[in-house]
């Protein structure tokens, strides 16, 4: 269920006769229809001179020449206080050189906004390029429907990748029926159809269909061409029906007027329909390859109809691998040719449709409009983030995907880390940035600092002295108790054990830290070390009943097998593990509890990233599908009304609560909802699981319920935790370890998308 409440579109409306108000109106009532609890507006732009009788959906009408009229727009949008805003974009529609009229309502408003661009120029004229680049400044996120489009933002306007989202055009969820029913309703009972639909004008290459039509008739003398759709408006103000009379005078010319039908209407989405599900082929002849979204196509694209076209943009990549055909632009021969052999060729006519149909139902209208919501809950959650934290709060100090495209990330300071440690490893607390020796020290973190030290060994960072990260290793290593086959955990500063064996948990994280460090050491001894002692404190978690053991077991089995220290024996105990994760969720599960457990606890999210790795590196998607589905319900609980993180305090630890209580929260849980959210990702693919992601981080950087930063960048430090009303000012192994490892992947990613790291200072990351 989505939390917007408000969406306004801006762009034309129906009744107004273009692609564009089609598109805004089918995706308002498409959103409207699968969310009815949303409220949604459309702002109508109108052209010079004409009056509509608008729908109700339609709440503000703008004439498209009147500037006054695009500020008051603005000031009723901002004044109704609408979440989100979605701009539909085609230079012709808005009024001012290049269509710039648009900027005056947009840089107005308050809210963020989402920009569709119906089309993207590969070669804009100056004023072109400058409308374009402030509509781009303008909107927190950009919308085009083909990857082309995508290419020409990056390439020629410098838009950044991640302000870009692919989304194709919407088509109804119409089933797949044959052609018959339809042409006896029609009047073509008996004939062979062969269809273009849409607003005529030159550019839409009729004229080329015409003249392959004496060909056609050769092989299918039974064939009807049908031309259905008004002429565009703007040609008819300007030159009258003199385009449809021309195309009149070459049927005659070239006597095939019995076998080419003219419908001059515009006609409605079930009388389109109607039509498309009568034809035999679907032709779209454009004469331009700078064709950036056909509606018309992917209407008949999604009824299944074969589809010949000329080699545009959308056709492209709509109609590869065999799902439609392609031929060369205005040669009326090769269109004839390639309509005569479908025509003649049921077989592969049936084939093609069952291809197009079955491809096509990634973009039914509720599809669509479930990716629209994503992306306008994401961009408000980045808006609301920017608005907890102060009027100088920028989402690039999280450094994975930025509104400007600059991202900046903390530089990995490690002093007060360093001042924790002594030669004994990593003290477990302090008394504000102060070490506190009277705590000892304990395995948990001590493996913890060796899964930083490993970290550390990426690209573009600086690597832990090799005497630190081996007194980390000496730690576990001396923790580990081979009388009992288990690791023991509280040291005290005295260097006694306190204990002989610790938890279960403390044993499946020091697993985890030993297969990283089997994989990614920079010490190729160390290495050997850590598989030996891995595998020989392996079968201990045979016989655990703790979740998280399991799963900390798991996240180190993915890294022990990925470096091929693992054996048989691991790879079974792997599929165990996680079939007894997945069995405790389906054990637990009810309609509005997706969780492993009675209740929500600490270091939750690992629970699915555990699922989410194995899976991915396993190839077993049901293990993927539930860590990817209890993240998604464990996130949902996870954010505060105003969009911030909020982790699951420690008030609510072990109780059934939701949503769970806000406070204490810990940084322990940010850094595994970070981890988590960043494995969904790259099993995946969703950009969204980055800015969940991020969102999470910029918990640390003062993005939170107190507004209150928990790190100092400068010193590498961080607090314990959030109280209700304060910040707890203590600053121990685990805080730091957390925000460490937070800090290192997200760096790490942002090296991998080349966007660069820079120092961020604290002021500016919370806006202070």
């Amino acid at each position: 269920m989505t939390h917007l409440n408000r969406i306004a579109f801006i762009g034309n409306s129906l009744p107004r006769h273009c692609g564009i108000a089609t598109f805004t109106t089918d995706l308002q009532e498409a959103i409207g229809t699968f969310w009815p609890d949303v409220d949604t507006t459309i702002v109508a732009m109108t052209d010079h001179g004409q009056r509509y009788d608008y729908p109700s959906s339609v709440g503000v009408e703008v004439r498209a020449d009147e500037v006054d009229d695009y500020i008051h727009a603005a000031e009723i949008l901002n004044d109704a206080a609408y979440d989100v805003v979605c701009l539909q974009h085609e230079f012709g529609i808005f009024g001012g050189e290049a269509g710039g009229h648009v900027l005056a309502l947009l840089t107005r408003l308050t809210m963020p906004v989402v920009t569709t661009f119906h089309t993207v120029l590969a070669e804009p004229d100056p004023a072109q390029r400058d409308v374009m680049e402030r509509i781009v400044a303008a909107s927190a996120k950009v919308v085009v429907m083909a990857e082309k489009a995508r290419d020409l933002l990056r390439t020629v306007y410098r838009v950044p990748a991640d302000r870009i989202e692919v989304i194709p055009h919407g088509i109804p969820d119409f089933p797949f029926v044959g052609s018959e029913g339809a042409k006896a309703e029609l009047g073509f009972s008996g004939c062979t159809v062969i269809l273009t639909f849409g607003l005529l004008s030159p550019n839409k290459g009729v004229e080329v269909m015409i003249d392959a039509m004496p060909a056609i008739l050769k092989s299918r003398p039974d064939a009807i061409y049908v031309v259905l759709g008004s002429t565009h408006p703007n040609l008819v103000r300007d030159q009258g029906e003199a385009y449809r009379e021309s195309l009149v005078a070459r049927v005659k010319e070239l006597g095939v007027e019995s076998s080419v039908v003219f419908l001059d209407r515009f006609v409605d989405q079930a009388t389109l329909l109607r039509f498309i599900s009568m034809c035999d082929v679907y032709v779209t002849p454009y004469l331009s390859e700078a064709q950036m979204t056909s509606g018309t196509l992917a209407y008949s694209f999604g009824l299944g109809k074969p589809v010949v076209s000329t080699p545009y943009w959308h056709a492209q990549e709509l109609l590869a691998d065999g799902r439609g055909i392609l031929v060369p632009f205005g040669e009326s021969g090769a269109i004839g040719d390639a309509i005569a052999g479908l025509l003649t060729d049921g077989r592969r006519r049936r084939a093609m449709s069952a291809r197009a149909y079955a491809g096509s139902r990634s973009m039914t209208w509720d599809r669509t409009a479930e990716r629209y919501l994503a992306v306008f809950e994401g961009i408000r959650r980045e808006h609301r983030l920017r608005v907890v934290a102060g009027p100088g709060a920028s989402v690039e100090a999280v450094g994975l995907g930025t509104p400007r495209g600059v991202p900046v990330t903390p530089e990995m300071r490690l002093g007060h880390f360093l001042s924790m440690c002594d030669d004994t490893g990593l003290l477990q607390h302090a008394v504000h940035a102060v070490p506190d020796r009277s705590h000892g020290y304990c395995v948990d973190d001590n493996a913890r600092a060796l899964l930083l030290a490993c970290a550390l060994n990426a690209p573009g960072e600086q690597r832990l002295p090799e005497e630190l990260t081996g007194r980390f290793a000496a730690f576990v290593q001396h923790a580990w108790n081979p009388d009992i086959g288990r690791f023991r955990n509280f040291m005290g500063f005295d260097r006694r054990w306190l204990e002989d064996r610790g938890s279960e948990d403390s044993h499946g994280r020091t697993l985890w830290a030993l297969g990283e460090c089997a994989r990614s050491d920079a010490n190729p001894s160390r290495r050997r070390w850590a598989a030996a002692l891995f595998a020989e404190a392996l079968p201990a978690v045979e016989g655990f009943r703790s979740p998280r053991a399991w799963a900390f077991t798991l996240l180190g089995l993915d890294a022990c097998c990925a470096a091929g220290a693992a054996g048989g024996r691991a790879e079974t105990l792997r599929a165990r593990l996680a079939d007894r994760l997945l069995a405790s969720l389906s054990a637990v599960e009810t309609e509005d509890w997706l969780w492993f457990e009675e209740g929500l606890a600490y270091d939750n999210a690992r629970l699915s990233q555990a699922l989410i790795v194995t899976g991915h590196s396993t190839g077993t998607p049901a293990w993927t599908e539930a860590g990817l589905r209890s993240l998604r319900w464990l996130m949902a609980r996870q954010t505060a009304p105003s969009g911030v993180f909020r982790p699951v305090g420690t008030d609510s630890f072990g109780d059934r609560r939701v949503p769970p209580q806000p406070f204490d929260q810990q940084p322990l849980e940010a850094a595994a909802t970070v981890s988590a959210c960043l494995a969904a990702w790259r099993a995946d693919g969703d950009a969204e699981w980055r800015g969940e992601a991020s969102r999470a981080f910029a918990w640390f950087l003062g993005r939170n319920d107190l507004s209150v930063p928990l790190v100092d960048p400068e010193a590498g430090s961080c607090r314990d935790g959030l109280h209700r009303d304060r910040p707890n000012e203590n600053r121990g192994g685990e805080s730091v370890l957390s925000y460490l490892l937070s800090l290192a992947e997200i760096r790490r990613i942002a090296h991998l998308s080349g966007e660069g790291l820079t120092l961020a200072s604290p002021l500016r990351a919370v806006g202070a």
